[in-house]
């Protein structure tokens, strides 16, 4: 056996399928055996594996063991000459096993091998090549110096920015997504070391290797698609500990004491420096929108109270009282900001008539509420009705200036529809269009692209793949969806390389397969392209879940005298009630359970497993309950599961 192809997976299906078809065609002149090791995913990747891949070795672990410890289980019963340790949102070319396999043969001294990785728009991925994490080299990498000067020999190591990208060399570190060892090595210098859970492993057996007396190199003879970011979102302060305390690990392995201290110090400083910045910032996006628009609110409010007092109303100045006027006009503002919200008006991009709607909504409530009040706290009806129109106008005042100013968030003239062209054969176009259909993706057009030269008589055909460039060019096309059936992965990777300057987005259509994959940037996780499923994570989603916890409970404050009789926890009925009403809670969620790869809820008083009676769920049984009311929420669901569980709202 020459190679052995290990990939680990959790929770990446759609990801894995396209790598494995990718793999399959690139084992077909190299005798591989190809290992997945599952580490306990709830997405139905194993019944995918065992229904479309039965050539591949399964591993069915029954927790996240970690990357470390899967590959490991693999590596330990291998048959290959070389061990290729492969990510599952990456995309081979079909000759990438021939060309690394005869590198390897024709460099004895080769211990490990990397190849070039691009993204989903083709851009070159830098940890494609690495230098060793130094203690100056990981400071210089966390306070942004190497992003600043790449190509500097000092502050741009850590990626190598220095070295030709399309040139073969030796370098120290590898990348796990795609790391090709050869097994004598391995046998000597050891395997992963599975103190690393998730990151810092490829670090360390990369030098290992070299401190065995072999070495690393990079080779971009052929590439492969990665889609950075898929299996974890690389942006998150999450990451940010995990993957630097793993460099701190390493250092403590392989340095010196004193190093190691002045590495652990120096690591320590950024990643607080770096967490901090990001949570302010993050902070402050969150709340300068809503900020600005309840101080501009605000300042009109009092403006048009004053103008009202001395020149319609013919009063005093001071006639209203200050403390009323600024109790109520808060209360107003926020009462038309929150109706904006649940209206839509604060999704993005940005639609006036969900800003509207949200202020008309929330001036008819005022305006209820107001009537309800006693004589003594009401002050002027004329100022809410007058105060409705300021809100409208600043709202339309500060969109459109935003817009003007050429803020990319606030683009009025957002065409949210896109124009695709598949390229392909006219029978994967027609099952991919007919996807492209059950989707929730708006198509204002949708073009099909021959793979051959031959011309169609499709009445959808607007060109062949060698037009591809004035197709784009003609028909404003923004998105193109490979079938890659018809083309081989070493001619996608061409042409999205030579339509890189055309501001396109990519996707891959694998055979027989209910997805579309792609990655809009080198940030972004892969883009996926599934049956329409209305998850939970969309905004009008969360919306309307929100608006269900807090009728809900305010019902149950009302009705409070008859529904605590019937609860098992008479106490944690009412506790969970202003839990719920305050945000710290939901009513329905995964209960108190935490899964990274489903949307993020809040912890919950109940869960769909508990509207199951009378039978024992299992934890992986559970998950796929949760995975399930994920995908496709309702609140109708919600509801369901409340009734069913009345008894239940103290837990």
């Amino acid at each position: 056996m020459k190679l052995s192809v290990i990939i680990v997976n959790y929770n990446v299906q759609h990801f894995l399928e396209q790598c494995l078809h990718s793999v399959r065609k690139a084992s077909k002149n190299v005798s591989t055996e190809i290992f997945v090791v599952d580490n306990n995913s709830v997405d139905g990747s194993i019944p995918m594996l065992k229904s479309k891949f039965s050539e591949v070795q399964l591993i069915e672990n029954k927790k996240n063991t970690g990357f470390s410890f899967a590959n490991n289980q693999a590596i330990k019963i291998a048959k290959g000459e070389y061990i290729l340790l492969l990510n599952p949102d990456t995309v081979v070319e079909e000759d990438t096993f021939e060309k690394i396999v005869a590198f390897m043969d024709s460099q004895p001294d080769a211990g490990g091998l990397g190849v070039k990785m691009l993204d989903g728009k083709a851009k070159f991925l830098p940890e494609s090549k690495r230098g060793l994490p130094t203690p100056m080299v990981a400071f210089y990498k966390m306070i942004g110096l190497s992003k600043i000067f790449p190509k500097s020999k000092t502050f741009g190591r850590y990626h190598l920015g220095f070295l030709d990208e399309d040139k073969i060399h030796e370098v120290e570190i590898l990348s796990g997504a795609f790391m090709l060892l050869r097994k004598t090595v391995l046998d000597k210098v050891g395997l992963l070391d599975e103190a690393f859970f998730m990151y810092g492993e490829d670090i360390d057996l990369s030098y290992r290797i070299i401190l065995g007396g072999y070495k690393n190199y990079y080779f971009p003879e052929t590439r492969i698609i990665h889609y950075k970011g898929e299996s974890t979102k690389k942006s998150s302060i999450n990451y940010v500990f995990v993957f630097y305390k793993a460099m701190v690990l390493f250092a403590q392995k392989h340095f010196s004491q004193n190093n190691a201290q002045l590495f652990s110090v120096l690591i320590n400083i950024a990643i607080y420096l770096r967490a901090g910045a990001a949570l302010t910032i993050r902070f402050l996006k969150s709340i300068a929108l809503p900020a600005f628009d309840f101080g501009l609110i605000l300042v009109g409010l009092f403006f048009i109270k004053d103008v009202y007092e001395k020149n319609i109303k013919i009063v005093e100045a001071g006639y209203y009282s200050d403390s009323l006027v600024t109790i109520a006009f808060t209360v107003y503002i926020l009462i038309w900001m929150f109706t904006v919200y649940l209206s839509g008006g604060y999704d993005k991009p940005i639609r006036l008539l969900h800003i509207l709607r949200g202020i008309l909504i929330g001036t008819g409530l005022i305006l209820i509420g107001y009537s309800l009040l006693p004589e003594v706290y009401r002050f002027s009806r004329a100022l809410i009705i007058l105060g409705t129109g300021w809100v409208v106008i600043s709202y339309l005042i500060s969109r459109l200036t935003f817009h003007l100013v050429g803020l990319r968030s606030f683009d009025l003239n957002v065409d949210t529809s896109k124009r695709i062209a598949i390229i392909g054969n006219q029978e994967e176009f027609e099952r991919v269009n007919g996807l492209l259909k059950q989707t929730n993706i708006n198509s204002g057009f949708l073009g099909f692209v021959s793979a051959d030269d031959i011309v169609s008589a499709n009445s959808n055909y607007i060109g062949n793949i060698n037009q591809i460039e004035e197709v784009i060019e003609i028909y404003k096309i923004n998105e193109v969806i490979f079938c890659s059936r018809d083309i081989s992965s070493q001619r996608i990777i061409d042409y999205m390389h030579t339509l890189v300057s055309a501001n396109v987005d990519f996707k891959i259509a694998p055979p027989e397969s209910l997805s579309i994959i792609g990655s809009n940037s080198i940030d972004t996780a892969g883009d996926l392209y599934i049956i329409d499923v209305n998850s939970i994570g969309k905004p009008k989603n969360k919306r309307n879940k929100r608006l269900f916890d807090v009728l809900s409970s305010l019902l149950f404050t009302v009705l409070s005298p008859i529904f605590i009789l019937i609860q098992h926890n008479k106490t944690g009925f009412i506790k969970n009630i202003f839990s719920v009403l305050f945000s710290f809670k939901s009513w329905v969620g995964y209960g108190n359970d935490v899964n990274e790869h489903l949307p993020k809820l809040k912890p919950s008083v109940l869960s769909p497993a508990d509207a199951v009676k009378k039978i024992t769920i299992s934890i992986d049984t559970r998950n796929r309950l949760h995975l399930a009311y994920s995908k496709d929420y309702k609140i109708e669901n919600d509801l369901r599961i409340v009734w069913k569980c009345l008894r239940m709202l103290g837990n």
